[in-house]
């Protein structure tokens, strides 16, 4: 049995991740990995709660603001990265931290991906018809129609998400969510999950309070810069697309503000349903001591 380990710090947006994986990092001595589909990108920092960089600098950080929002990056390219990154960390380190609320990325690395059918140039030239023609609603309700299950655990404001499960339904005529957790890769290391969890009021008043601090420091402005790539896939998220239409005299930014507060608040929730699979996980009050937990992931 591997004696090396990665711990998985998991739990929604704005539970107190960053600080546990800081305080668990130094006990071990060790990096931490980010799994944060959001924070890759370099040109996003204040929307997406990119750690400060006193926080970066208190612990080596790995795969976090390393590619362009122009990059395509996929979670097929995190994974490999990231298994590069561990297997050069493992030769020093027993055991390396990974961070993160992306979920699906967590599990390329701790798992590896599942497999899929081929989809034919026709069924994606269909979706992407269909998706022109009826917009993000008609995505989301035939998803709900081919996979209801899938439905509750996706992004349904991601159209490219969407349209994945919907391209896979149909090329193989069964649920895309029948194809998760099937195959488990090999990896030459044990993973340990953590989850953090609040009491839901908690956790929304602490994702409201963070929005309005983000206004704050300047999101309004970094958004604005960002405006002319607001088609690329990495700017279709949370914090950001809110904004755009705001810029472009459609709406209050009082509005978008609003709405990154409803749904981030949205974004939480669906990651508290998805790390309800990890059956394994110790699961811990925020507020709980990293010493406490460091002590039972050392027993």
């Amino acid at each position: 049995m591997s004696t090396k380990t990665l711990i998985y710090i998991a739990g929604p947006t704005g539970v107190g991740k960053t600080k546990l994986s800081l305080e668990i990092a130094k006990l071990f001595d060790t990096d931490i990995i980010s799994c944060d589909s959001r924070q890759f990108y370099k040109e996003m920092n204040i929307g997406t709660a990119v750690p400060t960089s006193e926080e970066l600098n208190e612990v080596q950080h790995h795969l976090i603001q390393h590619k362009s929002i122009h990059d395509k990056y996929t979670v097929g390219d995190f994974e490999k990265e990231a298994i590069q990154t561990l297997d050069f960390l493992f030769k020093k380190k027993d055991f390396v931290i990974m961070v993160g609320g992306s979920g699906m990325y967590a599990d390329s690395l701790m798992f590896g991906l599942d497999s899929f059918p081929k989809i034919s140039p026709e069924i994606r030239d269909q979706i992407e018809l269909f998706y022109k023609s009826h917009g993000l609603k008609g995505l989301q309700e035939l998803l709900l129609k081919k996979d209801p299950k899938y439905y509750t655990r996706v992004d349904i404001k991601n159209p490219t998400r969407l349209i994945r499960a919907i391209e896979v339904c149909i090329a193989s005529e069964k649920p895309y969510s029948s194809f998760l957790g099937k195959e488990k890769k090999p990896r030459n290391f044990v993973s340990k999950m953590v989850i953090l969890h609040r009491p839901r009021k908690d956790l929304y008043e602490r994702i409201n309070h963070r929005v309005d601090q983000m206004i704050e420091v300047g999101l309004i402005k970094e958004a604005q810069k960002l405006l002319p790539n607001k088609d690329l896939s990495p700017l279709k998220t949370v914090g950001y697309k809110e904004l755009f239409p705001c810029f472009e005299g459609k709406e209050a930014i009082q509005d978008g503000t609003s709405k990154i507060k409803k749904n981030t608040r949205r974004y939480a929730k669906r990651q508290i349903t998805w790390f309800k699979k990890y059956n394994n996980a110790l699961s811990f009050p925020a507020d709980t001591e990293a010493k406490v937990i460091y002590e039972l992931l050392t027993t």
